[in-house]
């Protein structure tokens, strides 16, 4: 906890991330259980969730440039302001569909919903890149292991211990309830932000926008283990998505549970974070940031084939838990790897590159899982169908660990 102690901002930038990962925590619950209320099809539900994504693969390069040109503070400063215009949007559909649940029109509105959410999406992508790239210039490279796993645990713990089931009770009180939540979540974090103060910036000499892209790319392709691990994210998200779009429906109608209990399930996954923001840096010191890599890649297929078998609840909250375990562990080495190594007047534009491959994937996976149900459904019966994505997301995790071991040497 020194670094909280000693580094004002370090500090607020803790603050604004927990605090803004509260909504998002928020939003995580309480947007896919709007969209149920507005329809059970699971395709329409799906693409709300592609639409979330979809901004990471249509706009993670051009906002890179845009990042190492701009001041990144206030670049998060105006994506979380942003994002309170938009939680309002979202307020005005529910108040658009007075008959919820599945009000008539609700097929209508879901598309409204899908539209805030692509552009919720658009605003999170300017933030997270941005935040990331502005690490490095608050804390000691030394301490980045350390930062990020102390970032991870408290963004667990605000958006998946906190946040879900706090939107479970507020959900059940009154729907617009865990929005209202969110707004005020985002517009602390803007404050929080806004209050940070470091070096004024100093706009680089702009330069033709295809060229400063393509030296990112150069970059990055010379530098072969960080394109292999963008390579290996994206997989890893779309297959991590594909599950966790359908999830809420698994949660209902295989598990039977309402919008409080699908809230405390959810912190199982929050504990595995907090566990691995944690212990992390314990295991990855001891075992080294390859064998730490191989040993999250080893983990992932565990949960996917666990809740593709069971209805048990105790066993998807453990599957939950090592899921986000593993997901932490692979996490805290690949980022703090880029952050030591990336130069620093790249960092945004390598960063968005390696967000595009990592984070461009998840708006497919979300694509795959309804378009795997659609056509599922009608030649076996829905549970099995709500199933599929699990069982082929672990068979996908088993390729990736195989392909690890192999070309992952550094």
């Amino acid at each position: 906890m020194e670094l909280l102690r000693t580094n004002r901002n370090y500090r607020l930038l803790f603050s604004a991330s927990s605090i803004s990962n509260l909504g998002d925590g928020i939003a995580a619950m309480a947007l896919p259980w709007l969209a149920t209320l507005l329809s059970r099809d699971p395709f329409a539900i799906a693409m709300v969730a592609m639409a979330m994504r979809m901004p990471w693969f249509l706009f993670s390069l051009p906002i890179g440039v845009l990042t190492d040109r701009l001041d990144r503070r206030l670049l998060m400063v105006q994506a979380d302001v942003f994002r309170v215009i938009l939680t309002l949007g979202i307020i005005a559909v529910i108040f658009s569909g007075p008959a919820l649940p599945q009000t008539t029109g609700g097929n209508n509105l879901i598309w409204v919903l899908a539209l805030i959410a692509f552009l919720m999406g658009t605003a999170e992508v300017f933030r997270d890149n941005a935040a990331q790239t502005m690490l490095p210039s608050i804390v000691p490279k030394s301490t980045l292991e350390t930062a990020n796993g102390q970032m991870w645990s408290a963004e667990q713990i605000m958006g998946s211990f906190v946040g879900p089931p706090l939107a479970g009770i507020l959900i059940a009180l009154w729907v617009p309830l865990p929005f209202s939540a969110n707004l005020l979540a985002f517009a602390l974090s803007a404050w929080a932000l806004w209050c940070i103060r470091i070096t004024k910036f100093a706009p680089p000499k702009r330069r033709q926008f295809l060229k400063e892209l393509s030296e990112g790319m150069h970059w990055m392709w010379q530098h072969k283990i960080i394109l292999r691990f963008a390579l290996m994210l994206g997989l890893l998200n779309a297959l991590g998505t594909m599950t966790m779009t359908v999830f809420v429906l698994f949660s209902q109608e295989i598990l039977g549970l309402g919008a409080f209990m699908h809230g405390v399930l959810m912190t199982a996954g929050a504990l595995g974070g907090v566990a691995g923001g944690l212990l992390c840096p314990k295991i990855i010191a001891r075992l080294g940031q390859r064998n730490s890599v191989l040993t999250a890649l080893a983990l992932f297929p565990l949960p996917a084939f666990a809740i593709f078998l069971t209805s048990n609840l105790w066993i998807v909250a453990i599957a939950l838990f090592i899921e986000m375990f593993a997901a932490i562990l692979w996490n805290i080495v690949t980022v703090s790897y880029r952050q030591r190594f990336i130069p620093d007047n790249l960092l945004g534009r390598v960063n968005s590159i390696y967000r595009f491959f990592g984070w461009g994937m998840m708006p497919i996976g979300a694509f795959a899982a309804g378009y795997i149900i659609y056509l599922a459904e009608p030649v076996i019966e829905r549970e099995l169908s709500l199933r599929l994505p699990w069982v082929i997301a672990a068979i996908g995790n088993v390729i990736l660990f195989v392909y690890g071991s192999v070309r992952l040497r550094f």
